[in-house]
């Protein structure tokens, strides 16, 4: 019983913050999700992430070796998943990304921080900025056939990791006036990311349902695997195994669609992965972390 209260206690204010987003479109109200999408990637998000690297009190080694084993993970899920998709006999440009690449920033940084509180954090803007990079490069080449390496270099994000790492790893601060300023900008990312996601999903016409579920499952079983195997073999201690396992096996994100919209893939079908991954998401992620704390 405790260990129930405990992950409903973790999960809970994600998918609560969700549903408030999903009940205020459903009501008829503005939400201008290109707008407030925005502000969160290249203001709040940056500076969440920078703060958190800088606070940290994690061992600079210990974020080296959870940043090889993200990559070391996505590379199995990317390998595991390819076969997936060849087996399923589906358009590899619509699924392939979608299924390597989960929602780490808007439901992955608010559970590794309602789980694993500030320490949690730290490792889960790790994981989330590898994927951030592949996203930007592997993922928009396999929708579209041709991902700039350079737009990964122009991402505030990016730009905010390294920083944040260098801060680290010399142990410098900024001055309080400045981090207080920061993190207060940092503290508007994750309740505004849960909120967009619930919009978003609210507002994506879902199509090849009962695909998307096979498919949505077949995800979390390959992800899971994937990273539990790739921690094991890195050897991580407890937090930062359970952070890449958590991270990985996120549900499909909403960029997905975006990116399947803009370069003209199957959009709808992609939105089906979105909206049945994150619903299957409540069964699934409080199974994953009854296993993880």
């Amino acid at each position: 019983m405790n260990l129930v209260l405990t992950v409903l206690e973790i999960v809970a204010p994600v998918f609560l913050l969700a549903a408030v987003g999903f009940t205020w479109v459903k009501l008829g109200f503005e939400y201008r999700v290109e707008f407030v999408t925005r502000l969160a990637m290249t203001l709040s998000v940056p500076c969440l992430i920078f703060t958190a690297l800088m606070k940290t009190q994690i061992d600079p080694q210990a974020l080296t070796t959870l940043s090889l084993a993200a990559f070391a993970a996505y590379a199995a899920v990317a390998a595991l998943t390819l076969t997936l998709v060849a087996l399923a006999g589906v358009d590899r440009r619509t699924y392939l990304a979608p299924l390597i690449f989960g929602n780490t920033g808007n439901m992955g940084l608010p559970l590794a921080l309602f789980a694993f509180g500030e320490i949690g954090l730290g490792y889960a803007v790790v994981v989330f900025a590898v994927m951030a990079i592949l996203s930007f490069t592997i993922g928009v080449w396999l929708v579209s056939g041709g991902g700039s390496p350079l737009k990964v270099v122009k991402e505030p994000l990016v730009a905010a990791t390294a920083l944040g790492g260098i801060f680290l790893w010399q142990g410098w601060q900024t001055p309080t006036f400045l981090t207080n300023t920061l993190e207060l900008i940092g503290q508007m990312a994750i309740p505004v990311m849960l909120i967009t996601l619930g919009v978003a999903v609210a507002r994506l016409k879902a199509s090849h349902l009962s695909l998307s579920l096979w498919l949505s499952l077949a995800k979390v079983a390959v992800c899971v695997g994937a990273a539990w195997g790739v921690g094991r073999w890195f050897g991580l201690a407890p937090e930062p195994f359970a952070v890449l396992v958590l991270q990985v096996s996120t549900p499909v994100a909403v960029t997905s669609y975006l990116l399947a919209e803009k370069y003209e893939a199957d959009s709808e079908a992609v939105a089906g992965l979105v909206v049945v991954s994150t619903l299957l998401s409540v069964a699934t992620i409080p199974l994953t972390l009854a296993f993880l704390i």
